[in-house]
């Protein structure tokens, strides 16, 4: 192989009770990338489409995460980068994590798989600490592993790829608003009450228990967030509404996709998460906001190549 060109998801992380540590990946929208060999040794970023974003190597997400991987590998030859960018920045879906996981998979593809999925991790929470401050991995994770991951520790980085229920479906609505994720880190208390602390871990559990026996009750009931919700919702027009008439219009619950402004629901079925995003449609038609909306199965592999040269 000499080139590639791949699919890299976008991807919820949170997931309402995870802050940080839990991530999905979504199977209906995401970037498109073409990453060559090349003689020239390094890395280059020769083309981007979608978004103004920058070409220098050591500004764009991709970059460093690619130039983080080279940095523990003697290779031969170096790669150019094309980026198709289809999630929008400051999106709260994984922008970031889709460039700079999508960037160490293909590479690593084209080296012949020397490393593994949590190396890549590793390198890609790179281009993460470029764009937020804070190397995590909450969405670099599910985007490489699929479907829902749980950073069970940074230190040591220990990731686990968790079950996914067969007819879990995700319905995200993207405010045209940009919320970046550093400046959403930055409202955010640095210490959280005892009683809340527990709340969340309980519903941590819950929700892992839940898509593990497929118990789609406990995930709705485990879907509630007491410590980050309260505090970023502010930031987003018509989020309580949104949350209110999804839970009515039987989703399983509802909350926050990253650090904002999009909005996820997850429930259980195709039908209901098609029509938890007409209800969410008419609540920002009232606000007059614009808004792209996704309905998506769980994207359960990833990473996924769409042609080989």
């Amino acid at each position: 192989m000499n080139e590639l060109t791949i699919f890299s998801p976008a991807t919820i992380a949170n997931i309402s009770c995870g802050f940080d540590v839990l991530g999905l990946a979504l199977d209906t929208v995401g970037d498109e990338m073409t990453i060559r060999k090349v003689s020239q040794k390094g890395v280059r970023i020769t083309k981007i489409i979608g978004q103004n974003l920058p070409k220098e190597t050591h500004k764009n997400v991709a970059g460093v995460a690619a130039l983080a991987l080279l940095a523990e590998i003697e290779s031969n030859f170096g790669f150019e980068i094309e980026i198709d960018k289809r999630i929008k920045p400051g999106s709260g879906i994984g922008s970031s994590a889709a460039s700079s996981a999508g960037a160490v998979w293909a590479i690593n593809e084209l080296l012949g798989k020397p490393f593994n999925p949590l190396d890549l991790v590793r390198f890609a929470m790179e281009g993460e600490r470029l764009a937020s401050g804070v190397a995590h991995a909450d969405n670099v994770a599910p985007a490489l592993f699929g479907g829902f991951t749980l950073v069970r520790s940074y230190e040591p980085l220990d990731i686990i790829k968790i079950n996914t229920p067969s007819e879990l479906f995700a319905t995200v609505i993207h405010p045209q608003i940009e919320i970046k994720t550093s400046d959403a880190r930055n409202i955010l208390k640095t210490t959280v009450p005892l009683k809340d602390a527990i709340k969340q871990w309980g519903n941590v559990g819950g929700l892992i228990s839940g898509l593990y026996t497929n118990d789609y009750e406990l995930i709705g009931r485990s879907l509630e967030d007491y410590i980050i919700e309260p505090i970023r919702s502010i930031l987003i027009p018509a989020f309580d509404k949104v949350k209110e008439e999804s839970i009515n219009t039987g989703a399983l619950g509802c909350g926050i996709s990253g650090s904002g402004p999009s909005i996820f629901a997850l429930s259980k079925g195709k039908e209901i998460a098609t029509k938890v995003a007409e209800t969410m449609k008419l609540v920002y038609d009232k606000v007059g906001i614009e808004y792209d909306i996704h309905v998506s199965k769980v994207n359960t592999k990833g990473i996924k190549i769409l042609e080989i040269k």
